[in-house]
């Protein structure tokens, strides 16, 4: 029986040289428009596709595989008397060899003011059927979806070693091809339409092993969400230092966040340990001093932490940094003087991001025992200054800036949040504890002499006074908080009686 391979593809690397080894090895190739032009002009024999159907490929190509002679030839099996019978009866032949890669969607999409119309006419249907259909009965028939596997399956063909197993995986990854480019669509047109409560359809791609995951005996992998429907991945260049480890990319991303939330017009620095701020500096003279005053705040937990900045990274910033050990050091751009400085440390991660945009947090998914939750980012409320005056002591220019500062960071703590502040950046932050007047004992506990803390942020209202009490005591003149307890009164009393300042934005900010 005559061998046969099919070959259509969208990306066509590799696809000359796999076509070539295949006719040598004694297999027809048959193959559809471009791709069949592609192999012809390297002068290998093609089969058109018509000369199989009988049918011309037709209405701008969307018909030309969609026939019996093809997938009947990719689904019968040859175990099965039955099947060889129909196919003989019919003038089907087999096809043992699919090489097939889909219609460029996710790349369409990707354009700039891509239209309706552009973008569905890429959506394959032809070619997720030969691939579908061939993955199937991959008992007997090779289905190879990605050039990257085109030289393996000529090595197994020129030594009969293409098993089952083989077979199996290829079969698998061919799935996974199809669902991935599906799921692209679903999302794509959801998101055309604005559906954000239906099926989440998530193509996970091209998975890039890590180093290990949060502790060393676990695996862990960053892929690539090709439809944006989680995020919109910034781009990034890492200039130096070892390979980013998934702890590292979690801080980095809690880094890149908050940043994006400190004011635009401030050079700003962000110092995170185990995804929660330990310094944060908003200075309006310079990157450097941004970066010393955020190190002022907490230089020991600073200790191998990760620094990210909101303008270019200069030499004056490099010298503020000095020779203190940090994981990685992120910024919009690095000044080459300044990467040459910097190159001193090798194991340093020098990381050039995307631009600041909140946008690139989509949707903010876990996985738990109950199943998979999700989300849209908090992105509400920044504004300190929206807020509402509840006490009988307005707050100063001095203690809005400071307020302003402390509740923009507190929204990128782990609650229960207090942080305090000053007009240049944070004074102590109190994280994670489960009773908000340990956090508020941590915030003003970890002040340094020289510093004077003049507003807090609470990313919740205060069940009752003795948080904001314990703040009265640290010398804080004014807060910001939610309100919403039913307490706020009781909590308000003890504001006026302590002649503090605090304003009720409205909204929440746990962080889980």
């Amino acid at each position: 029986m005559q061998r046969r391979a099919l070959i259509s593809v969208s990306d066509k690397r590799g696809v000359v040289e796999l076509a070539q080894a295949l006719s040598a090895l004694g297999y027809e190739i048959v193959s559809t428009g471009g791709t069949a032009a592609a192999l012809a002009k390297a002068g290998v024999p093609v089969t058109p596709i018509e000369a199989i159907t009988g049918f011309p490929e037709m209405m701008d190509g969307r018909v030309k595989t969609l026939h019996p002679n093809v997938h009947g030839g990719l689904l019968a099996r040859r175990d099965i008397p039955e099947h060889m019978a129909a196919m003989a009866a019919h003038g089907i032949g087999a096809i043992d060899i699919v090489a097939v890669n889909l219609y460029p969607f996710r790349q369409t999409i990707a354009k700039p003011n891509v239209t309706w119309d552009e973008a569905v006419e890429n959506i394959d249907i032809g070619g997720p059927s030969m691939v579908r259909s061939a993955a199937k009965n991959h008992e007997f028939v090779t289905v190879v979806v990605d050039p990257d596997d085109y030289a393996g399956l000529i090595s197994a063909l020129q030594t009969n070693a293409i098993d089952k197993t083989a077979r199996r995986q290829l079969a698998q990854k061919a799935f996974a091809h199809t669902a991935a480019y599906d799921a692209a669509i679903a999302s794509w047109l959801g998101g055309q339409l604005g559906i954000a409560d239906g099926d989440l359809t998530v193509p996970l791609t091209k998975p890039d092993k890590l180093r290990y995951g949060e502790n060393p005996h676990q695996e862990a992998w960053r892929y690539n969400d090709e439809a944006k429907v989680l995020v919109d991945a910034a781009p990034f260049k890492i200039h130096q230092g070892k390979e980013l480890s998934y702890n590292n990319l979690v801080d980095a991303d809690a880094a890149w966040a908050l940043l994006c939330d400190l004011p635009a017009d401030l050079p700003g620095s962000v110092i995170i340990k185990h995804t929660n701020p330990c310094g944060v500096g908003v200075v309006p003279t310079s990157v450097a001093g941004s970066i010393l005053r955020a190190l002022e705040a907490d230089p020991v937990s600073a200790f191998g932490g990760i620094l990210a900045v909101n303008r270019a990274f200069d030499v004056s910033a490099a010298r503020a940094v000095g020779d203190r050990f940090l994981e990685v050091i992120l910024a919009p751009s690095f000044d080459d003087d300044a990467l040459e400085m910097l190159a001193a440390k090798q194991n340093l991660r020098v990381v050039t991001m995307g631009a600041l945009r909140l946008d690139y947090w989509k949707r903010v998914v876990k996985s738990t025992a109950f199943g998979i939750l999700a989300q849209t980012p908090d992105l509400g409320g920044l504004n300190v200054r929206e807020g509402r005056v509840v006490t009988k002591k307005a707050p100063t220019e001095a203690q809005w800036a400071a307020m302003d500062i402390a509740w923009r960071v507190c929204k990128h703590v782990k609650s229960n949040a207090i942080v305090t502040a000053d007009e240049m950046g944070t004074v102590g932050v109190g994280a994670g504890q489960m009773s908000r007047v340990d956090s508020a004992i941590i915030a003003t506990g970890k002040v340094r002499k020289h510093m004077k803390p003049i507003a807090a942020g609470s990313d919740a209202f205060f069940p009752f006074a003795d948080g904001l009490e314990q703040l009265a005591k640290a010398g804080i003149q004014a807060v910001a908080q939610p309100g919403g307890s039913k307490k706020d009164q009781e909590v308000i009393d003890a504001a006026d009686k302590a002649g503090m300042a605090m304003v009720f934005t409205g909204f929440r900010h746990f962080r889980h």
